[in-house]
């Protein structure tokens, strides 16, 4: 029996995988797997990569906290954030890296202290996530089928 994976954020459904083999959550006290039959779990996640493989392909995404619903038959995942791993821009990952750096260098206010320090820690976590992926080369084939319209 295979589990049914919902990836959603606040504004839309990020993804759907109705026949997944199995997923790995970044849960708030550490990657958890979930395979068919899983107990049911409701639990928060942090910052993390979350995977769902499906024979030899597998779906990445960079998850910025959130909740996880698992259920023996289906998992859903509610980000507050979530971003493929296969679209990061390291280019753009490297210039809000920097540019958090460098305000947490130079002070900010008090308001915007909280900010500037998600956006450094959400910026290190896709990088990191980044050369994951380049250091595994084109070893990793995606589940989902880029289509023509996109």
């Amino acid at each position: 029996m295979p589990i049914h994976v919902e990836v959603v954020t606040q504004e839309k459904k990020v993804f759907e995988e109705r026949e997944a083999d199995m997923v790995l959550v970044p849960g708030s006290e550490g990657e958890m797997g979930v395979l068919p039959h899983h107990a049911p779990v409701l639990t928060t996640m942090g910052f993390g990569e979350l995977v769902i493989r499906k024979g030899n392909r597998e779906e990445r995404f960079a998850i910025y906290g959130g909740v996880v619903d698992v259920r023996p038959d289906k998992v859903v995942v509610l980000a507050y954030l979530a971003e493929s791993s296969f679209a990061l821009d390291e280019q753009k990952i490297e210039e809000a890296r920097n540019r958090a750096s460098q305000m947490m260098k130079e002070g900010v206010p008090p308001e915007q202290n909280r900010a500037a320090a998600l956006e450094l820690r959400r910026a290190e976590m896709a990088l990191k996530i980044k050369n994951k992926m380049k250091s595994r080369g084109s070893s990793v084939l995606r589940i989902v089928e880029v289509s023509d319209e996109e």
